[in-house]
């Protein structure tokens, strides 16, 4: 609690940082109140004006929140102390990472031609051989590919575009439950997080046109392997969700096909749908390498413009070495091979686990992907009474904003073999943590 921090500081400066230092040395947790704005004035000898000042900084930049007369808190997930998950315990089958099984991606080897020197690459920033082969892979699914960038993994392109497109105190329409990341990079950013619920399909129109209706400027979404609920948009949904978006053209919808090739379901995108302003953003860690910070991107010519743009004046451009090695992937017929082998055993491994659950009366969602979201009362005690059996699952309130509580399993790693052990010990912690809290 905020009694049991000294918040210190005779400028707002001052004082934002010491709130903001005891955040992230977690002296202030998430929900921890902040003295009245008099009286922690009075403690340091400062006008009032000065501590509200640095309260006015800390909310921009998503470190508090005001609750009304509930007073001045620490935000949920204060953007200098992301939702990151805890250490996995020793001796625990870990299913909370989300990770790509290690056997089913390729041995990366460097490019034997490096670059001639130090020398500049920003008059040609994209490799031509690799920005074709990103033309080949995104065309077949209909995305318009007239314009293609690069960028340090979605992550880095998402927020580049938010913080270029958007300014502090915006809104931005996302996913619940979502990518936790991704929602901690939104706070980060000093943009507001507009819930939108999610089902088995994707996104739910409504929910979207509520959040468009309350102002936001942007949407984020996954049309497939949503992370963490595995839903998938069908043709109806899509076509739903491309009359929404289209009542405000100036909207940014962006696109994150996170999962692609091994996501095990077709890609039914919005980008093909006549929109203004769109991205469609797709990475490589899930099936080439978790260390290939490498993503492609289709765009707009404005966003196009003012992604690169901004890039110039940072990273300058993604490097090369970085676009040899996935070019010289993405082309040898082997690792294809082995791309279709993971996208086949991670669906094999989601429905095996799905099966067993339902015949033990447990209700999981995840139609595509490499997770299984589940509904439960406690997540603390289905994930405590997980462990007990050596099990280590995803509690999944880093990833929710206002939906319901639930677990996320993730599957990649997990043989259809075992799939029976850990349903049968599902459903025994479920039916005791019922009985322990209520049902």
């Amino acid at each position: 609690m905020a009694t049991q921090y000294g918040i210190s500081g005779t400028t707002a400066k001052g004082i934002a940082s010491s709130v903001e230092r005891g955040v992230a040395e977690g002296a202030l947790e998430p929900g921890s109140a902040l003295p009245p704005v008099r009286r922690l004035a009075d403690d340091l000898g400062v006008s009032p004006g000065t501590v509200a000042t640095a309260y006015k900084e800390l909310r921009r930049r998503g470190i508090v929140t005001t609750r009304g007369r509930g007073g001045t808190v620490v935000a949920a997930a204060p953007a200098v102390a992301s939702r990151r998950p805890p250490k996995v315990p020793d001796g625990l089958r870990d299913l909370a990472g989300g990770h790509p099984d290690p056997g089913l991606l390729p041995r990366l080897v460097p490019p034997s031609r490096l670059s001639p020197g130090a020398r500049s690459h920003r008059s040609t920033p994209r490799l031509a051989r690799l920005e074709d082969a990103v033309r080949e892979w995104l065309e077949p699914d209909g995305v318009p590919t007239d314009q293609v960038t690069f960028a340090h993994g979605a992550l880095d392109l998402i927020g580049r575009l938010l913080s270029v497109e958007l300014r502090p105190g915006d809104g931005v329409a996302m996913e619940d439950p979502g990518y936790h990341h991704l929602l901690d990079l939104v706070t980060a950013l000093g943009l507001r997080t507009v819930p939108v619920a999610v089902d088995d399909q994707g996104m739910r129109p409504e929910a979207l046109r509520t959040a468009l209706r309350a102002g936001v400027r942007a949407v984020v979404y996954s049309p497939r392997a949503q992370n963490p609920y595995g839903g998938c948009f069908s043709a109806e949904r899509r076509g739903a969700l491309i009359d929404v978006v289209r009542e405000q053209p100036d909207l940014l919808v962006v696109e994150n096909d996170h999962a692609s090739a091994v996501a095990d379901a077709p890609l039914r995108s919005l980008t093909s749908g006549g929109l203004t302003r769109w991205v469609h953003v797709r990475t490589v860690s899930k099936f080439l390498g978790t260390d290939l910070r490498w993503a492609a991107a289709a765009c707009d010519p404005t966003t196009l413009a003012r992604h690169d743009g901004r890039m110039l004046l940072t990273s300058g451009w993604v490097s090369h070495l970085l676009q040899e090695t996935v070019y010289g992937l993405m082309t040898d017929d082997g690792t294809r091979a082995l791309v279709t082998r993971a996208q086949d055993a991670y669906g094999l491994r989601r429905r095996a686990l799905a099966r067993e659950l339902a015949e033990r009366g447990v209700q999981a969602h995840g139609v595509s992907g490499m997770n299984l979201w589940v509904p439960v009362r406690d997540e603390s005690a289905v994930v405590n009474g997980l462990r007990s059996h050596g099990w280590w699952v995803a509690a999944g309130a880093r990833f929710r904003i206002t939906s319901a509580p639930g677990v996320r399993i993730s599957v990649a790693e997990l043989e259809p073999a075992d799939a029976a052990r850990l349903a049968s010990d599902f459903a025994t912690v479920l039916g005791e943590s019922e009985a322990t809290y209520g049902g």
